[in-house]
Order: C-alpha cells, then sequence, then structure tokens
C-alpha cells in the first residue's frame, strides 16, 4: 500500500472513532460553555478562557449527578433561576484552591519586620482575603507567635475567601502531615497536634493558634464588604490572576481607604498591578503600599461610616 493510500486509511479509521467529548456522559455545548463563562463572571468576577473548558465540564458533571440531572441546559437553568445554594455549589466547583504553609516565603519576614515596627502600642490587624483552606491565614499567625513570642499576641487577623467548603476546612484546621513537611520541627512542634489512632497521618492547628484566625465568607465582587475597621497589611495573593485588569482595579480601589498609614497589600508572584499605579506603590518583590494621592471607593467609604 502507497503511503498516501496508508495516511488515507489512518484518517478514515481516525475519521470513525469518537472523540473524548463524544463519548462524555452529558453534552456541552459552545452555548452552555457561555452561559458557564458568564455566569461566573457575574457571580465570581473569574474570567475563564476557552482551554478550561474540559476543566469546567469535569468539575460541573459532578453537580449534575448529585442534582440527578442528565443536561447542561436543565443545571444552568436552575442556577440562572436564582437557586442560591447550588449557586454556591457552582461557585465552589469552579474556583482554585492551590494553597500551601508559607507559599511564597519572602513575604513573611517583610510582615514581620512590618508589624515589629509599629509595636504593640495597638491592636494589629491583618486581612487574608483568600484564604483557601487556611494554610495562608494560619502563616500569618505562625509569623505574628514568632514575632511576639506569645500565643496571645495583639493581632487579629480576618480570613475570607468565596468558596464555603474550603473555608470549613480551614476552621477544622486538620490536615495530612506532608502538608507541614516544610515546617520546621520547631514550628511543627509548636503549632500542630499529632493524630493517632484513626487520625493517625493527621495533624491538627494547635486551639491557641486557631483562636487568633476568625474564618468569614466573603465574595470580593460583592457591593457591601462588612469591615470593622482598616488593616495593617492585607494579603490578596494569587487571586488577582483570575479577573481581568477592570475588575483587579475595581477590587484594587476598594483596598485603599481600607489600609492604615503605611499599611501594607502583599501580592502573588505572578501578579503586577501597573494598572493600578496611580493607587499604589511598590515596596518590594510584590509588596505594595497605597498613595496618598490614591482615589477613594465610595462604596467602601460608606461602608466604613456604617460600620
Amino acid at each position: 500500500m502507497s503511503s498516501h493510500a496508508t495516511a488515507t486509511a489512518r484518517q478514515e479509521l481516525h475519521c470513525g472513532e469518537p472523540t473524548a467529548r463524544e463519548l462524555r456522559e452529558f453534552r456541552f455545548t459552545d452555548g452552555d460553555f457561555a452561559r458557564v463563562r458568564e455566569l461566573i463572571y457575574r457571580t465570581a468576577g473569574i474570567s475563564l478562557s476557552q482551554v478550561k473548558r474540559d476543566l469546567v465540564y469535569g468539575r460541573l458533571a459532578r453537580r449534575l449527578r448529585v442534582r440527578g440531572l442528565t443536561s447542561f441546559g436543565d443545571y444552568l437553568a436552575i442556577l440562572e433561576g436564582g437557586d442560591s445554594e447550588e449557586q454556591e455549589a457552582f461557585v465552589n466547583a469552579l474556583t482554585t484552591n492551590l494553597t500551601s504553609f508559607f507559599r511564597e516565603p519572602h513575604h513573611f519576614p517583610i510582615l514581620a519586620e512590618h508589624l515589629k515596627g509599629l509595636g504593640g502600642r495597638r491592636p494589629l490587624s491583618i486581612w487574608c482575603c483568600a484564604a483557601s483552606t487556611g494554610e495562608e491565614p494560619y502563616s500569618i499567625a505562625m509569623t505574628v507567635v514568632e514575632l511576639f513570642n506569645t500565643f496571645t499576641p495583639p493581632v487579629r487577623i480576618l480570613a475570607t475567601d468565596i468558596d464555603t467548603s474550603v473555608l470549613e476546612r480551614g476552621r477544622r484546621g486538620i490536615y495530612t502531615m506532608d502538608r507541614i513537611e516544610r515546617l520546621t520541627p520547631e514550628q511543627r512542634k509548636r503549632f500542630f497536634l499529632r493524630g493517632d489512632g484513626s487520625n493517625a497521618g493527621l495533624v491538627r492547628v494547635r486551639p491557641e493558634l486557631q483562636r487568633l484566625v476568625t474564618f468569614r465568607r466573603l465574595n470580593l465582587l460583592d457591593a457591601y464588604w462588612p469591615m470593622g475597621g482598616r488593616f495593617d497589611a492585607i494579603f490578596c495573593r494569587n487571586v488577582m490572576i483570575y479577573f481581568d485588569k477592570e475588575t483587579q482595579y475595581a477590587i484594587l480601589k476598594r483596598f485603599v481607604p481600607l489600609l492604615l498609614p503605611d499599611g501594607l497589600l502583599f501580592a502573588g508572584h505572578s501578579e503586577s498591578f501597573h494598572h493600578a499605579a496611580d493607587l499604589f506603590r511598590i515596596r518590594g518583590k510584590t509588596v505594595y503600599s497605597a498613595r496618598e494621592d490614591a482615589p477613594l471607593s465610595a462604596t467602601v467609604r460608606r461602608s466604613n461610616a456604617s460600620g
């Protein structure tokens, strides 16, 4: 058989085989994906690219099975109909929660030095606005305890996230042993309790450390942020990458009046706020401070006045 004939035969064989998408349990059309993209952008500000289509299918197909549905059309109708419980599950399914203890470790000595400079003259406040399963706010808490050498430092830590399922895991503070392997032996002993029996292989954050962190659900796109005051530091790391520039700028503008004078904003390693140079100036590697002449967000200004 000639090479041309062989190639033709291979093409015909391939054309006769169903693709992975054709073998899927549920039909997922271009229109379905467009509706998903619009819904998650409107609800959570997340911009989904076309390359995320297969990932979206895999995560949402589980929700169809849970609900006993047979089509994405029916599922999307439930979401668009305003089912708040399913809307929450939808957001939880599509948010990414990659995190670890002391991720991007260069930030924590900077935080410690910043807090040390402020002293203990007044209570200090830190907001972790993408808390995920708790590793980041607990890393902040460990840094604070080590700085003040007490489990009752003059610091409060607010940990928020849009995903209610990961917030609950953060509140529980239970992790597998491998999650704390990168911590020093002293940190593991000081801040965690090892499980035994049926809990072997697990660790739990010590209650003394847990008490420093308050977990709450908050969507950064919400019109109102129920803050009780301003912050000495805001951690908003590796979340802005999921927003378009317009949404990023709107959120950053709302951060400005929430930072105390000389307060610091910590960003993720792949995030740059050059498009918000009128709001923030660079203070270090992915560390920013608000400009004194930055325009304020009227929404947050009203919220602070009412709170």
